[in-house]
């Protein structure tokens, strides 16, 4: 739709003629019960004044149709001023009330107001989501952050409901003739448009309360909310959610010492989510899948309780103070991405949360910033589709670690002290990258503009290669550290990093003897605090993940990670080592047979279930992308025999045998290995202690129907047991998965040339529909493919669009033709939209990255 597309100019305009005093959103959500019904009714009244006063404004409305628009009393023709996606205003006063009565539909996308029908019981659940720009679909706004104003909230929907938003209610719900209750909220603090949020259904619900003594002697209470689906209440542990969040709350109000703001504190798990979570003020919103079904290891728990934290840290970084624009995202994300972590591992019982850092959300960033489109922290944001992509390992994973190591760089106390200033002038308020440095500058005493023009305005990733010289009698004579850049980013920047030198001690551990911090500058660092030390059999650079960096090894200690990485006694130390060998790996300097032999040689002594799972994960992917297509049989078989070794040698009912076994239905192909899964299964065979809950059962299902062990029989089979949500998710995938052309073709009709699937839907089929071992299968696709995702694009909603154009992108089809022809489809389109060529571009270079990784496992054949 024309204006669809917010671009930043229009926004820093608008911002400059409009200044918006209050909204009163009328929802009407009676008619959600009806599955014919595909809209509600929205109201909403805009106080704002004009500082420009006869001017022209517009405020955006993605709906289906608008009833009414009353301007200054005076009644405009929707037919005239909407356009699909704005309301055109003009002769504005210099005070303003606007009401807009509308039309809003009812989402399947997770966009919006979406609208879920729980198969298991019919019960109809509702919730909001919006970031960036997606509040327009419920209510008419002004939809850019920097225009905050208090919201009140007025929802009617169906007679013994929950509905909440972001304050307290006001007030019982009243009830209407027909049966419909009406509910009011207290007006909210000044917010921006996308953390408004409004939830509604028969959902299950737990209660706590926080209280805590405030320094005046007034006691602050926060009523405390947790909530699911009816249907997955018996698998709720609300009382691990509410301990967390206690945890959190304590954490960061002995170190923000700004009290809690925004009254209550909802925490909802919903069904069908597109994110993991998103920080609505007092209405946290997370995926239902993490209410756990079944089994799970301590990495899922630990995965939880940061994404909670990280959520609660917004409540400052993002609600209180918010970016002026989407430049400056990482205000928000890349602080809450580090104080999830530091709050994990200062107030709970997952201390070991920067080895977790460490092993999987920097390599998240380190993917991302070799691609073609990597960025600076700080990034050019021109519009709402370049904010929508820019959801991605560096605002979230690189801005963090940068804060880890702007942290060493100023020193912990100054940058919380910087945090505690930044809140208190800018509560309420938006900002800027200056507003962010002036403060930390003042409070460290440190020039911060050098270091952000190396750190947050610059992009790319540097690596770190110690050079070691020895003398006659076996000592350091001196040890430097080299600093290398990517050719197309070729900025070397200042670290503070740690050196640690390690050595085999009398137990055969390697343990570090000898430690050295260091500002690193410049293409090469003398560390002469380590001159003279004791020959190491390894040199770790970046000991304890204090900075941003690929950490490359001198030829004797990548020897002695070759031969004993699973003997590093620290656990951090081992992550590190894990991680410098993954990305030689994606960079083509090690062959992906050696690194999958560092897989089965040492991942069983992996004492990390979390490690060990992110150990897992890469190994998929150097079988299935980076393996020469010549060695990737045996490679696999190899692979799929370590994981039932070890799945029978893990402790019986332990977290690692879990991992072995899911690791084990990946990696099964054999009849032999297919025939253990089945037994499973059907109760035939057992693994001693290894409970085969519905979650693993599905997992077991999965891989053998996607090797045709399994028909639509069993998986129908299957579902009668679990025809819930979940169950039917799991049923689509496996589906998807069975090879045949006629379920390929089927897929990809539902996918491409249908609209009909939901997100959840979406993404279970596109997971069904790429199986690595059906590469003959899926190459009539490739085609069809490039010829198909522009229409895809235009035709969809962003979130959906992005989810097919990566999900359906010839990822297995790694051969020179394949690259060729996204060459080709990105040279021809030159004038398409900016994000749909990024996400081609992406994923082109992840092929070119397969091709090149293949080529140096073969040259090793």
């Amino acid at each position: 739709m024309p204006g669809e597309n917010l671009t930043r100019e229009e926004a820093r305009e608008r911002a400059g003629l409009i200044a918006v005093d209050s909204y009163d959103v009328a929802l009407d959500l009676r008619s959600a019960t009806d599955p014919d019904e595909p809209a509600f009714r929205s109201v909403t009244t805009i106080r704002f004044r004009c500082a420009r006063p006869g001017a022209s404004c517009f405020v955006d409305l993605l709906a289906p149709r608008v009833n009414a628009v009353l301007l200054n009393g005076r009644p405009l023709d929707p037919a005239e001023v909407f356009d699909g996606s704005r309301v055109a205003l003009e002769g504005l006063e210099l005070s303003n009330e606007l009401t807009v009565d509308a039309a809003c539909a009812y989402s399947r996308t997770g966009e919006g107001l979406h609208r879920f029908a729980d198969p298991e019981d019919g019960e109809v659940y509702l919730y909001t989501q919006y970031e960036p720009a997606d509040a327009r679909r419920v209510f008419a706004d002004f939809e850019q952050p920097d225009l905050k104003a208090p919201f009140t909230f007025t929802v009617t929907a169906p007679a013994g409901w929950t509905v909440l938003s972001n304050g307290a209610a006001d007030g019982g719900p009243q009830v209407l003739e027909d049966g419909g209750w009406t509910h009011r909220f207290v007006p909210t603090l000044p917010i921006s448009t996308y953390i408004t949020a409004v939830l509604a259904g028969p959902y299950h619900v737990e209660r706590d309360v926080y209280r805590r003594e405030l320094p005046d002697g007034s006691v602050l209470e926060i009523p405390l909310g947790a909530l699911c689906r009816r249907g997955l209440a018996k698998h709720f542990d609300a009382d691990d959610v509410f301990t967390i969040t206690k945890q959190g709350l304590d954490f960061f109000h002995d170190h923000f010492d700004f009290p809690y703001p925004f009254g209550t504190y909802d925490q909802a798990f919903v069904p069908e989510y597109n994110l993991g979570a998103m920080e609505n003020p007092g209405l946290v919103t997370f995926r239902e899948e993490y209410v756990f079904r079944g089994n799970v290891t301590q990495m899922s728990y630990e995965s939880r309780a940061n994404v909670i934290l990280h959520e609660m840290s917004h409540m400052w970084f993002g609600d209180l103070v918010t970016m002026e624009w989407w430049d400056d995202l990482w205000l928000k994300e890349s602080f809450a991405d580090f104080m999830g972590t530091f709050a994990q591992v200062g107030a709970t019982r997952f201390t070991n949360g920067w080895v977790t850092f460490a092993n999987r959300r920097k390599q998240w960033a380190y993917r991302a910033d070799q691609l073609p489109s990597t960025h600076p922290v700080v990034a050019d944001i021109n519009d709402l589709q370049d904010a929508k992509l820019n959801f991605d390992g560096i605002t979230y994973a690189k801005g963090a670690s940068v804060l880890k190591q702007l942290v060493a760089y100023v020193g912990l106390e100054a940058f919380l002290e910087g945090a505690r200033r930044y809140f208190e002038r800018h509560a309420y308020g938006n900002t800027r990258l200056a507003d962010l440095l002036s403060v930390l500058a003042e409070v460290s005493g440190r020039d911060m503009s050098g270091w952000s023009r190396s750190w947050l305005e610059t992009a790319g990733v540097n690596s770190f290669t110690p050079e070691v010289r020895y003398d006659d009698s076996g000592a350091v004579a001196e040890l430097a550290v080299r600093q290398d850049a990517d050719a197309a980013h070729p900025v070397l920047r200042p670290h503070r990093v740690a050196i640690g030198l390690y050595r085999r001690d009398a137990d055969g551990a390697l343990t570090r003897y000898a430690r050295a911090e260091a500002d690193v500058a410049g293409a090469r660092t003398v560390v002469a605090e380590l001159a003279g030390a004791d020959r190491p059999d390894l040199v770790l650079v970046n000991d304890e993940d204090l900075t941003y960096c690929k950490v490359r090894f001198d030829e004797e200690s990548l020897a002695a990670v070759r031969a004993g990485l699973g003997d590093l006694a620290d656990p951090m130390a081992r992550a590190l080592c894990w991680s410098a060998v993954w990305n030689l790996t994606r960079d083509g300097l090690m062959p992906a047979t050696d690194f999958l032999s560092l897989v089965r040689d040492f991942a069983g002594r992996e004492p990390d279930v979390g490690v060990l799972q992110m150990l897992m994960t890469w190994a998929g992917t150097a079988l299935h992308h980076y393996t020469a297509a010549g060695r990737r049989t045996r490679a696999g078989a190899l692979l799929a025999r370590a994981a039932r070794e070890e799945l029978e040698r893990a402790e019986p009912g332990s977290g690692h045998q879990l991992a072995w076994a899911r690791f084990f239905a990946t990696t099964a192909t054999s009849p032999d290995d297919l025939g253990l899964l089945g037994s499973l299964l059907d109760g035939t065979g057992s693994v001693e202690g290894l409970e085969v809950d519905q979650e693993l059962r599905w997992a077991f299902l999965a891989q053998l129907a996607g090797h045709g062990a399994a028909g639509e029989e069993a998986i129908t089979d299957e579902l009668a047991r679990d025809d819930t949500a979940s169950g039917r998710r799991h049923q689509t995938r496996c589906l998807a998965a069975r090879p045949s052309a006629v379920v390929k073709a089927a897929a990809w009709h539902d996918l491409v040339e249908s609209d009909a699937l939901s997100n959840a839907m979406v993404e279970a089929t596109l997971t069904g529909f790429e199986q690595p071992g059906q590469r003959e299968l899926l190459e009539p696709y490739a085609d069809t493919y490039f010829a198909a995702i522009e229409r895809v694009w235009a035709e969809r909603s962003i979130e959906i669009g992005m989810a097919v154009v990566r999900g359906l992108f010839p990822a297995f089809q790694a051969r020179t033709a394949t690259l060729e022809a996204a060459d080709a489809w990105l040279a021809a389109h030159q004038d398409v939209s900016p994000a749909l060529r990024r996400l081609v571009a992406e994923e082109r270079d992840d092929l070119a990255r397969d091709l090149r990784a293949q080529e140096c496992d073969a040259a090793v054949a």
